[in-house]
């Protein structure tokens, strides 16, 4: 970027000398963003056509004011709208009112972020934590311009969706010194304390945060650091199946664009640790004005547009645990203005060569999808299996009580039944046994005569051989009515008891 920019020709665009002061870029931001709402409002609401995307306004911001521009302390610049229209739709469905817009960015001055990524990219917040204006380079500028008309197909499809909200896009000309800025939701809020922060491809090559970046009061780890400090983290089925299958959705989208080299950003709150931190930020989060920007709702959706979308104990975050320590989880797709253009596709054929190409970052979208979602679903986050087994032990055992309970039941009964039973063949023996049509014909009717005894004994024997119940090794030569009556008793004793088994 020029420090400087002259006009030799006389066309009265004015010399810079310095560069302007941080504080005087983001005045000029703020500025320059509620001249373009504001005068967006004076246009009346129409459907979105496809001209609208590409369309770029353009306004030059005096700081002496003009007839159609405020007056301002800031040095001179001008300001450039691209597709002012077509954001225009994408913040009314999600909810943001102009006047919450404008509140939200230019009511106090904004929060500068550290970036611990490789894009040189600057980051500020707006004070409600509702925002995040990124600055991006040209091509990707360009390049989010022409991701329009795919973006806005997608987003009417799906408005639930962990891919950034985009909700204005500006260029800022200041002093010599041009930046072009995006405003996009914010994914981890201030207002809750992040233990750990992680920036996360699925891949492993120089995949680890620096020395540098580890210092610092709030680092941010990649993809190596997050498998040495953790296992996983576990969520209930309904949850990880939500999570994986907006997971897929998005990447899909993504690799039709033929984008890669995006991120997943991720923090974790440890509940156990209460360090979150109260104040007027919470505050400002319970009104939240935008929908579907937490994380729960990107991949739920559950609540209803007149609803807040973030209670005060949550703020939206995805309940998690890993062993005995219980999680917020609060993430987001980031990153996603790098197409696999030329320049790319020279970076991983040299990486290639040096590494293990399937390890580095830059890849082709397909393969990069489906690596990317192969870390994120088996390495980052995983599901909580109910213990195997655990319904059928309990089965058994409430099988093995009700029956040793029927048991105890049926056993008195069993025992007075075979008492009655041997009673009743006692009392059979003394008298009408043999006369009794109730009882079946196991022995013939016998007279103890003298000249039949021997037919009898015979008959006895073959009746007993038969039924298996008592077996005489030797022939009896006689039977006398005494021990007739006693191998009776044993025998229908015998019987009764068997009718039990």
């Amino acid at each position: 970027m020029s420090t400087a920019t002259v006009d030799s020709a006389g066309s009265g665009t004015k010399l810079y000398k310095h560069k302007p002061t941080a504080a005087a870029l983001k005045g000029a931001i703020q500025l320059g963003i509620g001249y373009a709402v504001g005068n967006l409002s004076s246009k009346p609401d129409r459907d979105v056509l496809m001209q609208d995307f590409s369309v770029v306004e353009s306004a030059f911001l005096p700081s002496e004011g003009s007839n159609m521009t405020p007056a301002h302390h800031y040095p001179d610049f001008r300001l450039k709208t691209y597709a002012p229209l077509a954001f225009r739709y994408f913040r009314e469905l999600f909810g943001i009112k102009p006047d919450d817009y404008l509140y939200s960015i230019c009511n106090e001055p904004l929060i500068e972020l550290s970036n611990p990524g490789a894009s040189s990219s600057w980051f500020y917040l707006t004070s409600d934590d509702e925002f995040i204006i990124k600055t991006v380079q040209h091509k990707e500028a360009e390049f989010l311009q022409k991701l329009l008309p795919g973006y806005y197909m997608n987003l009417n499809q799906n408005p639930r969706t962990l891919l950034p909200k985009f909700y204005g896009l500006y260029c800022i000309q200041c002093g010599g010194v041009t930046v072009r800025v995006v405003v996009m939701n914010n994914v981890l809020p201030r207002a809750i304390k992040m233990h750990y922060k992680y920036d996360l491809k699925g891949s492993s090559y120089k995949r680890r945060a620096s020395r540098k970046e580890r210092v610092k009061s709030s680092p941010t780890f990649k993809d190596l650091d997050f498998q040495e400090m953790h296992e996983g983290l576990h969520f209930d089925a309904d949850t990880y199946s939500a999570l994986m299958k907006t997971l897929q959705r998005d990447c899909r989208v993504l690799e039709s664009f033929k984008i890669m080299d995006y991120s997943l950003l991720l923090g974790v709150h440890v509940l156990d640790r209460k360090l979150l931190s109260r104040g007027s930020r919470c505050d400002s989060r319970k009104g939240q004005k935008v929908l579907y920007s937490t994380a729960l709702e990107s991949i739920q959706g559950n609540t209803k547009a007149s609803e807040p979308v973030a209670d005060d104990d949550t703020f939206g975050g995805i309940p998690a645990k890993n062993k005995d320590e219980n999680f917020l989880i609060f993430l987001g797709i980031i990153d996603i203005l790098q197409s696999y253009r030329f320049i790319k596709k020279v970076e991983h054929s040299w990486k290639a060569l040096v590494h293990d190409g399937d390890t580095v970052s830059v890849h082709r979208p397909s393969f990069y999808a489906d690596r990317f979602l192969k870390f994120m679903g088996s390495t980052v986050f995983k599901k909580i299996h109910p213990l195997r087994g655990t319904s059928s032990k309990r089965k058994r055992t409430s099988m093995n009580a009700a029956k040793s309970a029927s048991q105890e039941f049926l056993s008195p009964h069993r025992e007075e039944k075979k008492e009655e039973k041997k009673a009743q063949s006692l009392d059979n023996l003394d008298g009408n046994f043999y006369s009794s049509s109730k009882q079946p014909d196991l022995l013939p009717r016998v007279s103890f005569k003298a000249n039949d005894e021997e037919e009898i004994v015979n008959s006895s024997e073959e009746r007993r051989a038969s039924s298996s119940t008592i077996a005489l090794d030797d022939p009896l030569p006689s039977l006398s009515r005494s021990q007739s009556d006693s191998e009776l008793d044993v025998y229908l004793g015998a019987t009764g008891f068997q009718s039990f088994q």
